[in-house]
């Protein structure tokens, strides 16, 4: 266990906020590893604060990209979030910051919270997988029975703020297809680009 907050991949920063998370994907790294790269993103507790997250930041070479991603959901902790993407614009300003998220936090929190990150988030890229409730279910075990028209709902707010969205599907795993024609017709109809990413079994 260490408070990893912040951890470096293929020379881009990521943030690893908390290892809540309203999804147990059937996919997810952290279901088979410890570490990404030998970084442990298991956090000791969830109390971690945007300054906390700072700290860390601040001895990274913050170049193009941020990306809030790790062991959880990152916008289950959002006023953390927006804090510190609120000081990396301040201080980075010619940084990128990216979302990578399930969509559910508008459920979680009982409303929109997109318009609030226009202007300090600069993408989102939302975990679609799946053409239907059935097939979602099935990959992402989410927590709650709404969760597949909730993250499409949160794609469309994104898409309506005018912030860059783009759907993703987790393709190949353990030799499961998906039927990527209709998933990208999906996010297109959400106002979305499209992106499929490989099942690597190590994850990266």
């Amino acid at each position: 266990m260490a408070n990893t907050l912040v951890y470096k991949l293929d020379g881009k920063i990521y943030i690893n906020l908390t290892n809540r998370c309203t999804n147990d994907c059937i996919f997810c790294l952290r279901n088979d590893k410890d570490d990404v790269c030998g970084q442990a993103l298991w956090l000791d507790d969830e109390n971690s604060t945007a300054k906390d997250v700072i700290e860390q930041l601040d001895k990274f070479d913050i170049s193009s990209e941020v990306i809030f991603c790790g062991y959880g959901e990152p916008m289950l902790k959002f006023e953390v979030l927006k804090e510190v993407a609120e000081y990396i614009k301040q201080h980075y300003p010619k940084t990128k910051i990216r979302v990578n998220t399930n969509g559910h936090a508008n459920y979680v929190y009982k409303k929109n919270l997109v318009p609030e990150l226009k202007g300090l988030v600069d993408e989102f890229s939302v975990s679609l997988n799946g053409e239907n409730k059935a097939e979602y279910d099935e990959y992402s075990k989410p927590k709650f029975d709404e969760a597949y028209e909730e993250m499409k709902k949160f794609i469309k707010a994104c898409s309506d703020e005018k912030i860059p969205v783009t759907a993703s599907v987790v393709e190949g795993y353990k030799g499961r297809h998906l039927n990527l024609e209709k998933c990208e017709q999906i996010a297109s109809d959400l106002g979305a680009k499209f992106r499929v990413r490989e099942w690597i079994q190590n994850g990266y």
